[in-house]
């Protein structure tokens, strides 16, 4: 048995009072991802500092026509609100491929950020993972590693990031509301996971003590078509082999915006910046949207056993988005 303190938080403000005044604390949300690293003995906080009290856990829709969602909203409930259905249908088409019934009536959308990855060695106590223990080096890189990154990665870490989520939330530009020591601040969705340099142990740019509070829908990518699909390697309740998010919208007969981030090649949600500029003023045909994601995925490098990837993310995304520019409106048809 660990022993470790157990505070019930009553406000933000509370919440991060009682983590400064804790080294070793933890947030604890829906629990799904903590509680199991907790058994693996990955985690052992000092103390649990309960957020599930807070007010984070409704969508609102703002002024300007965003979309506001607390960070306590669960993943069910935020994948069947009628404004996310209809006006981002990517993140409810993500939400839904994530994890079965049972996780998604448990876990939060601050806690489906926020979750680790699920590399092998980070979770065996018994191989070596910089991540888990920094220097002492990625078993990953001369071990299995047929599901790890071909983008982004580095010596230290070859490990992806779980989360589906969070790619459709980089690709519609939303943001990430923190609240900390140092007051409220936001960061892009698209920044706020790290890639793994020689820190790999940070996953995100939280900063001590900061508690995720909500995540900002921007009102210009609402109603435009978008979707997610995920490869896996069975139909359900599996982590993607590599995931797709965009979003498209063709006003003349050409391009005129795009948003596109792939899931599961990187340590982070890869935002395709070089396929989303090549693609605007071109029109939307197949062949213009393989020459956009090949140039993107021209900085793959794959290892030994993951090389699939590299195809497999560019016939992934080539479908969307021919899919999205026959589309026309946004629509709320499942495709992952």
């Amino acid at each position: 048995m660990k022993p470790f303190a157990y505070v019930r938080a009553g406000s933000v403000e509370e919440a991060t009072a009682a983590y400064a005044d804790r080294p070793g604390a933890r947030y604890l949300g829906g629990g799904t991802n903590l509680v199991d690293l907790m058994k693996l003995g990955v985690e052992a906080p000092a103390a649990l500092i309960d957020v599930t009290r807070l007010p984070l856990d409704t969508v609102e829709e703002q002024a300007d026509g965003s979309l506001r969602i607390g960070a306590l909203v669960r993943n069910s409930d935020l994948a069947a609100h009628p404004a996310v259905r209809d006006r981002y249908p990517a993140l409810s088409q993500a939400v839904l491929a994530g994890a079965s019934g049972q996780l998604r009536n448990a876990a939060t959308t601050g806690g489906n950020l926020l979750q680790r990855t699920r590399c092998p060695y980070f979770q065996d106590l018994s191989k070596p993972c910089n991540k888990r223990e920094p220097g002492s080096g990625c078993g990953a890189r001369d071990g299995v590693h047929r599901d790890h990154a071909v983008l982004g990665h580095s010596p230290h870490c070859i490990a992806t990031h779980p989360s589906d989520l969070a790619v459709a939330l980089a690709a519609f530009d939303a943001r990430v509301e923190l609240y900390g020591p140092e007051g409220a601040r936001s960061l892009p969705a698209a920044d706020f996971h790290r890639l793994p340099g020689d820190r790999p142990e940070r996953d995100t740019e939280i900063r001590p003590g900061e508690l995720v509070t909500g995540v900002l829908l921007p009102a210009a990518a609402a109603g435009l078509p978008s979707a997610y699909r995920k490869a896996r390697d069975r139909a359900s309740y599996a982590f993607a082999l590599a995931s797709v998010a965009a979003v498209l919208r063709v006003s003349d007969g050409v391009v005129s915006h795009a948003g596109i981030a792939f899931g599961a090649l990187a340590h982070r949600p890869w935002r395709a910046r070089r396929a989303e500029r090549a693609l605007l003023g071109a029109a939307p045909t197949a062949a213009a949207f393989e020459h956009a994601v090949g140039l993107e995925l021209a900085a793959a490098r794959p290892l030994r056993d993951n090389a699939y990837k590299v195809p497999l993310a560019r016939r992934l995304a080539v479908g969307v988005l021919t899919g999205l520019a026959e589309s026309g409106p946004a629509s709320t048809r499942r495709t992952s």
